[in-house]
């Protein structure tokens, strides 16, 4: 007995209506049909458009930008240093990045259940590529009649021609891409002319190659696709929503029945809605599905079909919003409730942590002061009979300056300092580690175990001090 291909199976369904003895054939794997977007215009399109140059540029400009003689936003991992907007930031903050991580989810939660998908049409990562790679297909194969009739053409010299440009345009910028990319964590200006010389190492070759491919893969082939069936977010989508919030939506009570006419017909004396089933809103849709089918977990909510129809209704004569942004509730005819008891509470702790956060960041201390002791001993006894501990200071200068600091000890009466420097300089963004011994006569002790505290006082800034406290460990 044969087995099934792995591309397909035969399976017999049961059909009233036909002999027992027929089969039907049922594909498991459904071949990716191509999906060609038509170029729409309108509010959305343009604030779509505006959200690609503002993220675009961002990403592409900000690290080409000095501050100070430094790269304005630089991941310096071999350093463990991370400038961000003149700021010097270090492992032990990455509390912050915490911080800000869980902001980007209430935001996620507040504005998907405030309005659906806005994330994905506007702001995701593939939408705004996506956008690029298909504006760069248009420009060198023209609009979605002449797309879809040279795919369908024979090979020539000419279409040759035609593919080898636009995949060479799109391979030089995912490239570029990957390497704005890897210029985050190398400074980017001595990348670009390394990259030039061919002189780069091979992680450095790896991660531009990896992103850029990346890149040319997901925004050129795959498309719909990460959207469909590789992003999680489509999935859970569901959770986030209510019948209150503001989604993409066919009006079908107006817009049913379906039917074409011509423009100055009244649709009503020919029993037809005001949707004329030109199925631009389908042309344009990037993920190709039917807005009018209802709510799906495919739109991705870019507004395209908003534009689309909103176009043809104007031309048409009739009232626009036949597709428009609107709530399950209002569909039905209820009252909107934009405001409720979801969104005030997202709201309010996304404001909470929010401002906590930028507060933190704005009144952060550009110093940190650690104190470890010496584990080796607890204690010993130097020849003048004095109890003496010994520790390790380091002291972390996370200013964009260099400083000198002044290190004192206190929290036992008689307790005296003894290390090998009169002030500890430390450069900007580096950390120096210090001896200290901590030295008291027993009779001052009344424990073992004593609380002492390091004080640290930068050279002629009396704001910029900290404290930590230790144990000073003594005899019985």
């Amino acid at each position: 007995m044969s087995e099934p291909s792995s591309k397909q199976v035969t399976a017999s369904v049961a059909d009233p209506a036909k002999p027992a003895s027929d089969e039907v054939e049922q594909s498991l794997y459904a071949k990716r049909k191509k999906i060609y977007p038509r170029e729409v215009h309108g509010l959305f399109a343009a604030l779509r458009i505006a959200g690609v140059f503002v993220l675009l540029g961002l990403y592409y400009i900000l690290p080409w930008i000095e501050w100070e003689g430094t790269q304005l936003v630089l991941f310096d991992l071999p350093a463990r240093k991370f400038h961000i907007f003149g700021m010097v930031f270090w492992p032990q903050d990455f509390f912050y990045l915490a911080l800000l991580l869980i902001i980007a989810a209430l935001s996620l939660f507040f504005f998907t259940a405030l309005a659906g998908r806005l994330w994905c049409g506007f702001a995701c990562p593939q939408t705004v590529w996506t956008e690029v790679f298909l504006w760069i297909e248009r420009k060198v194969e023209g609009s979605r009649p002449q797309q879809m009739k040279l795919d369908q053409s024979v090979w020539t010299a000419k279409k040759f021609r035609i593919k080898a440009t636009k995949h060479t345009i799109w391979i030089v910028f995912s490239l570029f891409t990957g390497l704005t990319f890897v210029g985050y964590f190398s400074p980017l200006r001595e990348l670009a002319v390394n990259a030039m010389n061919f002189d780069l190492g091979p992680w450095e070759w790896f991660w531009i190659v990896f992103y850029g491919f990346a890149t040319y893969g997901n925004a050129g082939w795959l498309r719909e696709q990460v959207c469909t069936y590789m992003c999680p977010y489509a999935r859970f989508q569901s959770a986030m929503i209510d019948s209150d919030t503001l989604v993409i939506s066919y009006d079908a009570a107006r817009g049913e029945s379906r039917g074409s006419r011509k423009k100055g017909i009244d649709p009503k004396n020919q029993g037809l809605g005001d949707c004329i089933d030109c199925t631009i809103c389908v042309q344009v849709c990037p993920t190709g599905i039917d807005i009018r089918d209802g709510l799906q977990y495919d739109c991705i909510g870019c507004a395209a079909c908003i534009d689309a129809c909103d176009d043809v209704m104007d031309k048409m004569g009739y009232e626009k919003g036949l597709i428009r942004y609107t709530t399950e509730n209002m569909l039905h005819g209820l009252k909107a409730h934009f405001i409720r008891p979801r969104i005030i509470g997202y709201g309010l702790i996304l404001l909470g942590i929010t401002f906590s956060t930028f507060y933190a960041i704005a009144n952060r201390d550009p110093l940190a002061l650690d104190v470890i002791r010496d584990r080796n001993s607890l204690f010993r006894e130097t020849n003048e009979g004095l109890i003496e501990n010994v520790y390790i200071v380091k002291v972390m200068n996370m200013d964009n300056v260099s400083h000198r600091y002044h290190l004192s000890i206190s929290g036992i009466e008689g307790l005296v300092m003894d290390m090998d420097r009169r002030f500890i300089d430390v450069d900007a963004g580096t950390v120096v580690e210090v001896p200290v011994r901590a030295k008291i006569d027993p009779e001052n002790l009344e424990k073992r175990s004593n609380k002492i505290q390091f004080n640290l006082q930068a050279d002629h800034q009396d704001d910029l001090s900290i404290s930590e406290e230790a144990r000073f460990l003594g005899p019985m």
